[in-house]
């Protein structure tokens, strides 16, 4: 846990040597990756430090027979092509043939660098890297934890509608052992009346130590309360014998709206 602070920290200390590259006088705006499991090939506005905070809780999976969590991730650009990343479950109560178990589950750090911006229809195209620092050894979902993982991805909008759209792949262990994993989602969102909009996704994932797959639709609902703050509201129904069955989850972005460099 200690190297997890101790990276984040000098990837802010870099952070705040950098040059702000967002225009004087355009108003910074969240750019939400929850709740979906697709990331936005798109980054946060630079200089500017986003929290994306939600609970999730979920039920029958291969691990365990009901799982609650809140999780957090923290991004933060340093330029317009790229952007730092910290991720964590602090607190996850779980319950296991059972008995129920309370434990800090993974760290992750990473990175995504933007490859090609986009506009309109040509989509934007970026790489994100993640490594997990620590394991708490709380138990999993369908998809596993990955040690490592590398995501392709791609964003854009066409003819009202905005796409998300990863491939990743993924290194899994088991003790000594290891395996990868590959995985694909596609999130198509909607503008609906007012500040509402309408996410629907579809993802898959292997399960190298299950030998076999999961796959999962969800369904969300997000409400841009201003610029700098959206909340969302949704839920996966898993679709395979060996994914988790259902998972709820609540939550908000927040951009904090001053520049820290």
């Amino acid at each position: 846990m200690n190297r997890a602070l101790i990276a984040f920290s000098a990837l802010a200390l870099f952070a705040a040597k950098a040059r702000a590259q967002t225009p004087v006088g355009v108003a910074p705006e969240a750019n939400p990756g929850r709740p979906t499991v697709s990331t936005p090939a798109t980054l946060t506005p630079t200089g500017y430090l986003q929290f994306e905070t939600g609970f999730t809780a979920a039920s029958h999976s291969p691990e365990f027979t009901s799982r609650f969590a809140p999780n957090e991730i923290m991004k933060f650009s340093i330029h317009p092509r790229l952007e730092f990343l910290a991720s964590s479950e602090p607190f996850v109560h779980s319950r296991v043939a059972g008995q129920s178990t309370n434990r800090v589950a993974e760290v992750f750090l990473g990175a995504q660098a933007v490859v090609s911006p986009g506009e309109g229809t040509k989509p934007a195209l970026a790489v994100s890297y993640f490594h997990r620092m620590y394991d708490g050894g709380a138990p999993e979902f369908d998809v596993g934890s990955s040690a490592n993982s590398v995501v392709l991805l791609a964003s854009a909008d066409v003819k009202g509608f905005h796409y998300d759209a990863n491939a990743m792949f993924n290194e899994l262990t088991e003790g000594s052992v290891r395996r990868a994993q590959f995985g694909q989602s596609l999130t198509i969102s909607h503008p609906l009346k007012g500040k509402f909009t309408l996410s629907g996704e579809i993802w898959h994932f292997t399960q190298p130590f299950l030998h076999g797959n999961t796959v999962g639709n969800l369904w969300a609902v997000s409400y841009a309360a201003r610029k700098t703050l959206v909340l969302d509201v949704g839920f996966n129904r898993g679709l395979t014998g060996t994914s988790t069955r259902w998972e709820a989850f609540v939550g908000f972005t927040y951009l904090l709206p001053h520049r820290l460099f």
